[in-house]
This record gives C-alpha cells, sequence and structure tokens, in this order.
C-alpha cells in the first residue's frame, strides 16, 4: 500500500486538518441545500446544488492527489488536462487539415507533465510557450491549406496554453525541492491552490447573491457584479491568511498571494464566459453531470496555477 498511498500524509496534522475540514465544509453545505430543498420545495437551489457537485468532483481528484503516489498524481492532472483541451478544440471547430497539428498538440501533454515531474524547469517552462508556438504553425502550413490559417494557429496554441500549460503548473509544484522547516512541501502548496481557487468561487457567487447590484461586464457575465468580486476577493484573502501554514511564505506574501488567486480565478472565469457565448454554447462539456465539462470546473485553475505558482517559485524557492 505505501507503494499506492502516501502515508506520510496521513501522520501530517497540518495536512489533515485541511482535508478534513474541506471534506467537512462539502458534508455542511449539501447537508444544508437538501434540508432547505425539503422544507422549502419551491426554493431554487438547482445552481447551488449543481455547483456542490461539481466542488465534490474536484476536491475528491485534488484531495487524491495529496494522498497517493506521485507518479498517479501526475497522470490524473494530465488526464485533466487531456480531458479540458479536448473538450475546448471540439467545440471551437478547427478546419480538416488541422487535424495533424492537432494530433501533434496532444503528444505534447504527456511531454510537458513529464518534464513537470522530473523537474526540470528550463525546459518545462518554454516547451509550450516557446517549442510549440514555432513547431505547430509550421505543421498547420506544411498541409498547404492557407484559407483561415491565421486562425487555427493562434487558436490551436491559446487551447494548449490554456488546458495544458496552464493546468500543468499543478503539477509542478508537487516537483518544487524541499524548503527546511516546509514539511508538507508540494502537497500542501497545491491543496492550498485548489481551496483557495474553489472557495474564490463560491465566495464570488456568494456575496453576489446577496448583495450584488451593480454588474462589471453584463455583457460577457449577467451574473457577475463589483458586489460579488470585491467580497470574493476579500474573503479569499482573509481565508488565504488562515490557510498560511500550508505554504512557506510570510504574512504579507500569504494575503497578497491569496489575494492575487482571487484576482486571477475572477479573469479566468470571465474568459472563458466570453470564449463560450463566442461559440455559443452554455458548457463545454458533459464530463460532470449537472455542472458540464471538467474544463467549466477548472477554467479558473488555468489561471491561478500559472500566477500561485511563479509567484511562490520567485517569494520562496
Amino acid at each position: 500500500m505505501d507503494k499506492i498511498f502516501r502515508t506520510d500524509s496521513f501522520h501530517n496534522k497540518d495536512l489533515f486538518i485541511v482535508v478534513a475540514l474541506i471534506f467537512a465544509i462539502l458534508c455542511i453545505a449539501s447537508l444544508t441545500f437538501f434540508v432547505i430543498g425539503k422544507l422549502n420545495p419551491k426554493a431554487n437551489l438547482t445552481e447551488l446544488k449543481a455547483r456542490t457537485k461539481s466542488w465534490w468532483v474536484m476536491a475528491s481528484i485534488f484531495i487524491a492527489a495529496t494522498l497517493i503516489n506521485s507518479t498517479i498524481s501526475y497522470v490524473a492532472m494530465a488526464m485533466l488536462s487531456f480531458v479540458a483541451f479536448r473538450e475546448l478544440y471540439s467545440v471551437i471547430g478547427f478546419r480538416d487539415s488541422d487535424r495533424r497539428a492537432i494530433f501533434w498538440a496532444f503528444i505534447a501533454i504527456p511531454v510537458q507533465y513529464y518534464l513537470a515531474y522530473i523537474g526540470w524547469y528550463g525546459a518545462y517552462i518554454i516547451f509550450i510557450p516557446v517549442v510549440m508556438f514555432l513547431f505547430l504553425p509550421l505543421r498547420i502550413v506544411l498541409k498547404g491549406d492557407t484559407k483561415g490559417i491565421i486562425k487555427s494557429m493562434a487558436t490551436l496554441q491559446w487551447t494548449l496554453m490554456l488546458t495544458v500549460f496552464g493546468i500543468s503548473h499543478m503539477a509542478y509544484l508537487l516537483s518544487l525541492h524541499p524548503i527546511k522547516g516546509f514539511d508538507i512541501g508540494g502537497r500542501g502548496l497545491l491543496l492550498f491552490l485548489v481551496f483557495l481557487t474553489e472557495i474564490n468561487d463560491v465566495m464570488q457567487f456568494t456575496w453576489g447573491k446577496l448583495l450584488g447590484r451593480h454588474k462589471i461586464i453584463p455583457k460577457i457575465s449577467p451574473n457577475k457584479t463589483w458586489e460579488g468580486f470585491i467580497g470574493g476577493l476579500i474573503s479569499t484573502t482573509i481565508i488565504g491568511h488562515f490557510l498560511g501554514f500550508l505554504t512557506p511564505l510570510s504574512t504579507v506574501q500569504v494575503l497578497f498571494v491569496s489575494f492575487m488567486i482571487g484576482f486571477s480565478g475572477f479573469v479566468g472565469d470571465i474568459v472563458m464566459s466570453s470564449v463560450k457565448r463566442d461559440i455559443g454554447v452554455k458548457d463545454m462539456g458533459t464530463t460532470i453531470p449537472g455542472h458540464g465539462g471538467i474544463l467549466d470546473r477548472i477554467d479558473s485553475l488555468a489561471y491561478t496555477a500559472p500566477v500561485f505558482f511563479h509567484l511562490v517559485y520567485y517569494l520562496a524557492y
């Protein structure tokens, strides 16, 4: 069993507390919505129940990544990127002549995660932004179809950057070298990132429902309000402060990083909302019943993961 589960995780008090806290919050939320639904059958809880169901799925995936063998964790996160990439490219509408380039974009996924797995930072950080940026247009050009070629080049690279490069930063967190006095390591950082990203989504949604009056970008996301955005930022920053023990950062650094997670999570959400409006779809897929596809749940993480990783890497590593 030691080859599958990281038994040292169960002996880490801080890690265990956070895992227990996450599941406790989910249990309380699920029970609360169930009771409200029984007491008031007319209450509109569809959105809240759908979000809670998706949070159960995502929390289970990422908590498992902190408890199981690291190799399995990398494979699981690579699969998330694979599904997210497939969801996005399938609704964008590429040309038939782009299929070979799309094939090579898929091949880039295991390569990117292998570089994260071995901790080769120099190669990892340039593989997709530089190597694939130069290679994919060449593969598209070799088909000889120039009609719409600029759109294909730009869209394919952006899709790869969002669903693979951005998300893969979560995997690289597990490869960061140990720091003296910071025993939790990358597992704590991964939990901190995922929990704060999800709680930011919850807080912005909650404050928006409670106090939301002034729309931010009604043409893109009609439900987003300044009250929800600001309330979410403040709440996420405060919660991040109390979870600072999962990071090697100072109090001021934790507050700043937590604030940036809240801000970048909001940006990721509205960017994907604009993409959906352009394409004309409500959800990117049906992987998670009741709340769309994998990308619908990790769109914020595609933005928060690289922001969080590089801030922590600069400040602590």
